[in-house]
């Protein structure tokens, strides 16, 4: 048996897959929640659970639904380990999904559109700034093209209001900045640094 997340902006992010007898299938969200989510992140080395979500937030599935009324107590080692209904009564509208706190997303605000602004980033379940000691052309580089803005303008600097810190550091550019070296809440690499920005060319929603 295999598991993973599908459809979100991360691995580590998504609706709940599992693979039986070479079929994937999904979860139904019948009872689904933290401590069920939190065993499925822990199991693909995501951290915690986040958020468990319902609904088909991150859309609708596909093959059998294998599990309906998953009843972790959050210690298990695999999800297969939790009581779990076999029979169900859903349709794949109501598919299973978890935010893990491993998972980073990122978004630029206070700009004239969402390809300019302050870069924020979501990582263990909060909003942080990122400290602009490393914030070079290739960092900036890779969240433009990430977010479907192009390439980069300028990198300007801004204030930090935000609870967390998160430092980046691509040797070269990756698919994304969660592939980079990265630092989270440590004093000495954002020591008197600002917050990064940037102004991508390509204009956002």
């Amino acid at each position: 048996t295999a598991l993973r997340l599908a459809g979100g902006r991360s691995r580590c992010e998504g609706r709940v897959e599992l693979e039986q007898e070479g079929t994937w299938g999904t979860v139904c969200d019948d009872g689904w929640d933290l401590p069920d989510a939190d065993v499925v992140c822990r199991q693909l080395r995501c951290g915690r659970a986040v958020r468990a979500c319902g609904n088909a937030s991150f859309g609708r599935g596909h093959g059998p639904i294998l599990r309906d009324e998953v009843g972790c107590e959050g210690h298990e080692r695999h999800l297969w380990e939790c009581p779990a209904a076999l029979e169900h009564d859903c349709s794949h509208k109501e598919d299973a999904g978890v935010v893990c706190s491993e998972h980073q997303e990122w978004q630029l605000s206070g700009g004239r559109d969402g390809c300019a602004g302050r870069v924020e980033v979501f990582f263990r379940g909060t909003w942080s700034t990122v400290c602009n000691s490393t914030w070079y052309e290739t960092e900036a580089t890779v969240l433009c093209r990430t977010l479907g803005c192009g390439d980069v303008l300028q990198r300007p600097a801004f204030q930090h209001t935000l609870p967390g810190k998160m430092t980046y550091m691509c040797d070269s550019p990756q698919p994304s900045l969660a592939q980079c070296r990265w630092v989270f809440n440590k004093s000495a690499p954002c020591y008197q640094s600002w917050a990064a920005g940037v102004i991508c060319n390509g204009t956002g929603s």
